[in-house]
């Protein structure tokens, strides 16, 4: 029998926190962005004071970590990213994420031996010829473009066979050409590909016209909206064995701004639908395609990955808002028979219907909230954002599990 191609699951990690739970719920490996040289400025990068801690998380769970350095370099910047190579060296990861070709020179001459080059979405890599250059500058693993399409990718690793790929499979996308967008530079002094972006893709315009100032036409399409710029979500849960048989040998989620609870959701949807792929099943349980219904998003898409008669499917022109059907209440810390200590995330109160739900999607079971206490005893009859109270459940739960309530 045919050896199934392995296909590895990247998750983001904002921070410690976000990492260990992206490894709980089944990431093979977490990537991570170097303070102020991602293009994620403002996410709760890891305190990379916290070196020994970092790498040991990853090695102790027997997963990989990988370091974003994809911002594109000033002449300001280049000591600054030598410096960055030299702390990276120490830290250990199994590769770094980087863009700028002038990165790619210094990482090639500063970088430790067996820590390797992955070339980042934002360098627009989305044929065969790209690959082989950059493949002959010393990149081990490219992350196409997110224009490139699976008919594409099949061809690129036929060229190209021993050139790891990887792609982008759920999360939020940017209007613009792999995020090389200078909308936000312009219109507000903060650059996208500082990672600083402010995402005017996402606001509502309007039609002034010269002559008229203060006088406002709304841009209609159909009656539909103005969020002309609007792109939904990234989706393709539904595609792991047609991206397995093109040749990807990495998927990753986008998100290191997401919450925790978004991260435990994303990832252990995908983890068991690659699992499904291993295992020889031919579809994803709809009850796993389902859970992605359940995190805050916007409507889904599968980008250009698919071939479509139009890409008016990647665009939401009426709003920019998310959808939102479940509220995440906590995180179980420790557990004691049928008692769990939460640490509280959102108001939890008594008489709630809520969701616990782990690593194995198969063990997801409903609660009722009848007792919850403080941590001196007291009965509570809820509790707020930041506290940890002790809740009785009928069924035993785990640390790291999560629990949630539907909206009402």
């Amino acid at each position: 029998m045919k050896k199934k191609h392995k296909i590895e699951l990247v998750a983001p990690a904002g921070n410690i926190e976000k990492l260990r739970i992206a490894f709980l719920y089944g990431a093979d490996a977490v990537y991570i962005g170097y303070p102020g040289m991602s293009l994620r400025a403002y996410a709760e990068e890891l305190n990379f004071g916290d070196e020994e801690i970092i790498s040991k998380e990853a090695k102790k769970a027997g997963k990989k970590l990988y370091i974003a350095l994809n911002a594109y370099l000033k002449e300001a910047d280049l000591k600054k990213a030598e410096a960055a190579i030299k702390k990276i060296n120490v830290i250990t990861p199994d590769a770094i994420i980087v863009s700028d070709p002038g990165m790619i020179k210094i990482a090639r001459n500063l970088l430790r031996c067996g820590i390797k080059i992955h070339l980042s979405t934002q360098a627009n890599t989305l044929n065969s010829s790209s690959v082989l250059f950059w493949k002959e500058s010393g990149v081990d693993r490219i992350i196409l473009g997110r224009e490139v399409t699976l008919k594409d990718i099949r061809m690129i690793k036929k060229v190209v066979p021993d050139m790891e790929l990887e792609i982008f499979c759920h999360g939020a996308m940017c209007v613009s050409y792999s995020g090389r967008c200078l909308l936000s530079s312009v219109m507000t002094g903060k650059s996208a590909n500082e990672g600083k972006c402010t995402h005017p893709c996402r606001w509502k315009y309007y039609l002034v016209e010269e002559k008229r100032p203060g006088e406002y036409f709304q841009i209609e399409s159909f009656a539909r909206g103005s969020y002309i710029l609007n792109s939904k979500d990234l989706n393709m849960i539904d595609y792991i064995t047609e991206i397995a048989k093109a040749g990807v040998d990495s998927i990753k989620i986008e998100g290191r701004m997401k919450s925790l609870y978004y991260i435990a959701c994303v990832v252990r949807a995908y983890r068991n639908a690659v699992d499904c792929y291993h295992a020889g099943k031919k579809r994803v349980p709809k009850k796993i395609i389902e859970e992605l219904e359940k995190i805050s998003h916007r409507k889904y898409t599968t980008g250009f990955y698919v071939d479509r008669d139009s890409d008016s499917d990647m665009q939401i022109a009426d709003t920019s808002a998310y959808e939102r059907k479940y509220d995440f209440l906590g995180i179980v810390e420790k557990s004691s028979k049928n008692t769990v200590t939460l640490e509280v995330r959102n108001k939890i109160r008594k008489g709630d219907s809520v969701e616990v739900i782990g690593p194995d999607i198969g063990c997801d079971r409903e609660e009722t909230i009848n007792l919850m206490f403080d941590q001196n005893g007291g009965v509570l009859k809820e509790a707020n954002p930041g506290m940890k109270v002790k809740v009785r459940f009928n069924g035993c739960a785990r640390p790291g599990d999560l629990v949630r309530k539907k909206n009402e």
